[in-house]
């Protein structure tokens, strides 16, 4: 997978169990975030006809593939994790290195990945159906899940080793072959994941990667005929026109899209408590992430106390080049995502909001994509800083005369993704529980998902499936019900 040249480190694609160009020998570099002028990555920019040769190697893997038995397909998954551990350390440098994010948040995600991976491995063993009595005698009736075919795995920059997983371990599982699309600008960790199931043993052909733009190769991909599925996680977006594409040939989506999260405050005296939780929700990984917390909304007679302490707990970040043990927060993934944060601060302070720590880039030694974590107050509900994703380290604070006016703004916006309360407040909670329009729900904690629990979303959050845990094998599966009669 990896060539290193003064410290630059060049990935290929991975089609049929081999290494190879993109047919057009065409690369591309990505910069260190942390240090923009240095080259980390040589990657390459593939074309239409490599992504057919991914899906054509995928299809005739599936032949053999999903005739191994389930349990031989779930020891690949747990011997994955077995070498994913061996070689924790090297992969938490490469992804902090590439992605920009703190060491000891890379070192976190790899846990997390060994964790859903285990279980997904476990999962090969209950892929069961069920039987059912007939209306008419000497008639059984049971039902089977199979698997679909060549699942299309796209995935994001933000969590470059675990939201692949969280899609090629119950692909793979399930007994569907996968073709892989990591983000461009991640594509190094794409291909360690590969070269981590390489040296694991997975036959040839069933996991196979391709590096290149969504127009390039993504299209293609997308609406190739032998692509039985479709696994996604970005922007709403990008995820609304696969969803189009993909509904004209008919083929299952899994989406999993943007987020607007909120974290209510409400009749609960430990307020601090409350700030020592949301505030790492909001910043880890400078903000980029699905369900970082973006929103706090407040009792008005909290509020000041509320702020005061997200100030405080704000300003305790250290901002830098995550390779550094000491360091907080690392850089933003681009200038892209630089450039975004830093209008949407602009456009905050222009709709009237007050700023009450941050709204600052970062300049160090070593020019990188560092900005302040930022804290709004003041903003209102149709505010666009409260209404749009921003997907950087900027949180917005919200007061409400009343807790049914709080749950109103939480569920004011087009995203669904994940909600906090924090309440004491009995009544409170069973409101929160049953009306806020999000697909995970957080009593008195942030917004952490577990391993082996569902993750999805409502409205323009997500469609099809959740992902991880029970549900995963209704997007992975196809059901067959069978009439037996003796």
């Amino acid at each position: 997978m990896v060539a290193i040249q003064n410290s630059t480190i060049t990935v290929n694609n991975y089609i049929g169990g081999k290494w190879v160009p993109s047919s057009n020998n065409e690369t591309y570099k990505r910069e260190n975030p942390a240090n923009i002028e240095e080259t980390i990555v040589l990657a390459p920019n593939s074309t239409e006809e490599d992504a057919n040769r991914a899906v054509e190697a995928a299809h005739e893997a599936f032949q053999s593939w999903s005739k191994v038995p389930a349990i031989i397909r779930g020891k690949y998954l747990y011997q994955f994790a077995e070498v994913l551990e061996a070689n924790k350390s090297e992969v938490a440098e490469l992804l902090t290195i590439e992605q920009g994010k703190p060491l000891a948040e890379s070192l976190g995600e790899i846990n997390k990945t060994i964790g859903e991976v285990r279980y997904a491995a476990g999962e090969a063993s209950r892929l069961s159906g069920e039987t059912l009595p007939s209306e008419r005698e000497n008639v059984d009736i049971r039902t089977i899940r199979v698997p679909k075919g060549v699942i299309l795995a796209i995935s994001p920059w933000n969590f470059p080793l675990v939201t692949p997983l969280r899609k090629i371990a119950p692909a793979l599982a399930a007994g569907n072959t996968v073709v892989f699309k990591p983000a461009s600008i991640t594509a190094a960790m794409g291909a360690k994941i590969v070269e981590l199931f390489e040296k694991a043993g997975l036959p040839e052909g069933v996991l196979n990667l391709v590096i290149g733009s969504g127009r390039s190769v993504g299209n293609q991909l997308v609406n190739h005929s032998k692509v039985r599925g479709i696994t996604f996680t970005g922007s709403t977006g990008v995820g609304s026109s696969i969803y189009e594409q993909a509904a004209k040939r008919l083929v299952q989506v899994q989406l999993e899209m943007g987020g607007k999260n909120a974290a209510i405050v409400f009749d609960y005296p430990d307020i601090e408590g409350a700030v020592n939780q949301i505030v790492p929700a909001a910043f880890a990984n400078a903000g980029q992430r699905c369900t970082s917390i973006s929103r706090v909304i407040v009792s008005e007679a909290d509020a000041s106390r509320v702020v005061e302490a997200l100030k405080k707990k704000t300003e305790e970040y250290v901002i830098g080049d995550g390779i550094e043990g000491n360091i907080t927060m690392g850089p933003l993934v681009s200038k892209d995502q630089l450039e975004t944060t830093q209008s949407y601060v602009e456009i905050g302070l222009e709709e009237g909001a007050e700023l009450i720590t941050g709204g600052k880039a970062v300049t160090l030694e070593k020019q990188g994509y560092y900005y302040e974590p930022t804290v709004f107050s003041g903003v209102k509900p149709n505010h666009r800083i409260a209404k749009e994703e921003i997907f950087g380290p900027v949180l917005v604070v919200l007061s409400a005369s009343s807790f049914e006016e709080a749950l109103e703004m939480c569920n004011d916006n087009e995203y669904g993704l994940a909600a906090s309360c924090f309440t004491q407040n009995k009544a409170y909670q069973t409101a929160f529980v049953n009306g806020a329009q999000a697909g995970m729900l957080h009593l008195n904690n942030g917004t952490i998902s577990e391993s082996h629990a569902p993750f999805g979303g409502l409205k323009h959050s997500a469609v099809g499936p959740y992902s991880i845990g029970s549900t995963a094998k209704d997007f992975f599966t196809e059901l067959k019900v069978i009439y037996d009669a003796n």
